[in-house]
């Protein structure tokens, strides 16, 4: 059994919130999106990629698989491929894609782009995906030292995000989580902004994940709020 909830926030400086999340309980489906582009693109693209995840999720017949996943961002960045090309306002828009779902026991989680998930375990936040980012594909395999690359002007740029190239690269794996372990998914407005050991502090503590998530958020608030900020929490029982 997976207990969750989320939340999302845009921040201290943005007006409109471009981050999109889904809890679906009944999928056993739990997603986060960061959606970018010009004007309203990049809320539209994280919206369009969670309705599709949910659409198709909701029509596979049978238990969620892994499959159905990676079918599900599949169609995703080709609803949101479709949509820029068709309106010209749209163009260039695209949204980073992170998901888990329930599968016999396990989590099979799913990522595009730098929205993250992380496993809570025995006090240890630990991240599970990799980023789709220069700084980690490019930068770090140059050898470029962490303090130079969180200030390299590249470092904000994304190596592969949903709507933007039919050739897409979904990164997946395979979690067990400890019984009352706790799965975080997050947009780069909260793993960019607060430090780690502030979110173990955070989920190690006895509240709720309702006032875990709120508190997550507060957090990176507290460090300036620069970007939107989702916070998805589950927690097996």
């Amino acid at each position: 059994m997976i207990e969750s909830f989320g939340v999302s926030d845009p921040g201290c400086v943005r007006t409109n919130n471009e981050d999109c999340f889904l809890l679906l309980p009944s999928a056993g489906l739990y997603v986060v999106a960061d959606g970018m582009g010009g004007a309203q693109a990049g809320e539209h693209a994280s919206r369009l990629a969670v309705e599709t995840l949910r659409d198709t999720i909701e029509a596979a017949a049978g238990p969620t698989s892994p499959d159905d996943l990676l079918d599900a961002f599949a169609k995703a960045n080709q609803r949101v491929m479709k949509e820029a090309d068709a309106n010209p306002a749209m163009e260039g828009m695209g949204t980073t894609l992170v998901a888990a779902v329930e599968h016999e026991g396990d989590l099979f989680v799913a990522s595009v782009g730098d929205s993250r998930a992380y496993l809570f375990e025995n006090g240890k936040l630990e991240a599970i995906t990799e980023d789709q980012t220069w700084v980690h594909e490019v930068g770090r395999r140059l050898g470029l030292d962490e303090d130079t690359l969180k200030i390299h002007p590249m470092r904000h740029v994304l190596t592969m995000a949903i709507g933007v190239s039919g050739q897409l690269r979904v990164n997946h794996y395979h979690v067990h989580p400890s019984p009352g372990a706790h799965m975080l998914l997050c947009s780069d407005g909260l793993h960019g902004v607060a430090p780690d050991e502030r979110i173990e502090q955070v989920l190690g503590g006895d509240d709720s994940l309702e006032a875990k998530c709120r508190k997550l958020i507060a957090l990176a608030r507290d460090f300036g709020g620069p970007d939107n900020i989702t916070a998805v929490l589950l927690k097996t029982t």
